[in-house]
């Protein structure tokens, strides 16, 4: 076990939203960190990165002379996950895996022995419908090939660079009122984030600790309500929530969680009620810890101030308006 002593870790991704949060809290730990990815993103000063395509069978070869005291997977396509047991010699593997391999999501904070969906029988997911099917595949390749395993099953993730704008639409949408409210869904719908850097810090000490199983992690389960009230103090905000029933949402065509025209943190089927919810008993005894809500709500809306790319979630002021004329 290394105890938090100086690790040489090796970063499968590491250029994305929580690929460079990782990096950051490694480098900020003392620890020597590499990253092999395409690097369509921002690499971190005191990074090691190697460009390559995963999607290349011998791509690991640049990587694969070396023993690592930590392999750190990101990746979805179960191809990957092979190729790395395949390829790769480790101390401790930490693969970050995903809620949305569970099949229910009508249970409040279920825990990790939920019954998950079939693991995806291909080498790549080119169906997004089939993301939860991809990383219990990927889970199954390092719980059968890797005695020293952590498996972290992560909820909605949020924060700065949280570019999905799940998290960073409604403070931004009250810092922006396109109205004297802001047009908002079930206020009671569970709502549940964990914030990118709590997350990354606890993958490094996963990796440090070589804390072995599965784990979720998330935030704390509150209502939307909260962060509605959260997001209107953040912001200093005038405008006030105004509620809209499911039925006249479905009406006019706006979707939930995230995508176009859409409103996040809520979902409009009584069968996805708790999915953002998880049970993290087990993640915290293990020394995962969380920052306030408030806390991680105000970097996400730091991060929306200054997007560079279009926001992929929530209404913008157009569309506001006109389910406001149609209420």
């Amino acid at each position: 076990m290394c105890n938090g002593n100086h690790l040489r870790i090796l970063l499968l991704g590491g250029t994305g939203f929580l690929g460079r949060a990782i990096t950051a809290a490694a480098v900020t730990r003392g620890h020597e960190i590499t990253c092999l990815a395409r690097g369509n993103g921002e690499i971190l000063d005191g990074t090691v990165f190697v460009q390559a395509d995963r999607d290349d069978d011998n791509t690991l070869a640049a990587v694969s002379d070396q023993s690592w005291d930590a392999v750190i997977d990101l990746t979805r396509h179960p191809v990957h996950a092979r190729r790395a047991v395949r390829d790769l010699s480790a101390q401790h593997w930490v693969y970050v895996s995903t809620s949305s391999v569970y099949i229910r999501g009508d249970v409040l904070e279920q825990d990790e022995t939920g019954p998950v969906v079939d693991a995806l029988d291909s080498d790549f997911l080119t169906d997004m419908s089939l993301y939860g099917a991809a990383k219990v595949a990927c889970e199954n390749v390092y719980r059968e090939h890797r005695a020293s395993h952590t498996i972290i099953r992560s909820g909605l993730i949020g924060g700065n660079g949280d570019h999905t704008g799940r998290t960073g639409y409604y403070p931004w949408r009250f810092a922006h009122a396109s109205g004297e409210d802001v047009l908002v869904p079930d206020p009671t719908f569970p709502v549940a984030m964990i914030d990118v850097e709590d997350l990354a810090a606890w993958i490094i000490a996963c990796a440090e600790q070589q804390h072995y199983g599965t784990f979720n992690a998330t935030g704390n389960t509150t209502t939307l309500s909260e962060v509605l009230d959260l997001s209107q103090k953040i912001t200093g905000s005038g405008a006030v929530p105004y509620v809209v029933s499911n039925e006249v949402l479905d009406a006019h065509g706006i979707g939930s969680w995230m995508g176009p025209k859409s409103l996040p943190l809520w979902v409009n089927d009584p069968r996805f009620r708790y999915v953002a919810t998880l049970d993290t008993t087990a993640a915290r005894k293990h020394g995962l810890t969380l920052r306030p809500l408030r806390d991680t709500l105000a970097a996400a809306l730091e991060y929306e101030e200054h997007r560079q790319q279009p926001r992929l979630a929530g209404l913008s002021d157009e569309e506001e308006e006109q389910l406001r004329q149609g209420i």
